[in-house]
């Protein structure tokens, strides 16, 4: 990973257009070539980002106030042209692979029973591998659904938007693979906030919400009294 604290300008185009006038902010540079700008507020989130496949092409104008200017572009064709005035902080630093999220024990449970009843997404469904593994950590369930596509599903006990981003995540460099794509995302907890199920919508993920107590054969519908 590559750090890089700068005063720069942004601009993004594509599907839709945004400006970051000149300031001091905080570059991240992944190794999976995924790029965002940070300003020191906003918790986690970056003020503007561009996720892999992307491709990166760094030069030095002529005749301009700007040190570097870095141009990235993605399959869609998308621009991100970060414009570099000065450099006040320069570092890069190797990660290796992350080991990724521990789950708690009923998410790790919830997982390795999903992965046993593939029926609970669809009647046809197969399971590929469990933890299958991406340059940015491994996806909880690959499946194949009846027609035989590829689906990859993360689980989790309260689904909220961030567990949306990483599936989407996850999805754009699943699908970069030819062997694999096109590959869809079903997003599946226990509970699943609104604002999760709005996100996921517009990604095209889909959201199942599961029974933990169903699955574990503790709750008998035959049983029931209402």
């Amino acid at each position: 990973m590559r750090l890089l604290v700068a005063r720069c300008q942004v601009d993004y185009a594509g599907r839709l257009t945004a400006h970051l006038p000149l300031a001091t902010r905080l570059i991240l540079a992944k190794a999976d070539g995924s790029v965002s700008i940070h300003a020191d507020d906003r918790a986690y989130k970056p003020l503007n980002w561009m996720n892999p496949p992307c491709t990166l092409t760094v030069t030095v104008p002529e005749d301009s106030d700007f040190t570097e200017l870095w141009e990235l572009r993605n399959k869609d064709d998308d621009t991100l042209l970060i414009s570099i005035a000065e450099v006040l902080h320069d570092s890069s630093h190797e990660l290796g692979v992350d080991p990724g999220l521990v789950k708690d024990g009923v998410e790790a449970h919830l997982q390795a029973l999903l992965a046993e009843h593939p029926e609970t997404f669809g009647q046809g469904w197969s399971l590929v591998q469990r933890e299958y593994f991406t340059p940015i950590g491994p996806v909880d369930l690959l499946f194949r659904d009846d027609r035989g596509s590829y689906v990859a599903v993360e689980v989790k006990r309260r689904g909220e938007i961030d567990g949306v981003e990483q599936l989407t995540r996850y999805l754009s460099l699943m699908n970069a693979d030819p062997l694999l794509a096109p590959v869809r995302g079903v997003f599946a907890a226990q509970l699943i906030k609104p604002q999760a199920r709005t996100l996921a919508g517009t990604r095209d993920i889909s959201c199942v919400t599961v029974d933990y107590d169903l699955l574990r054969g503790l709750d008998n519908a035959e049983d029931r009294l209402f």
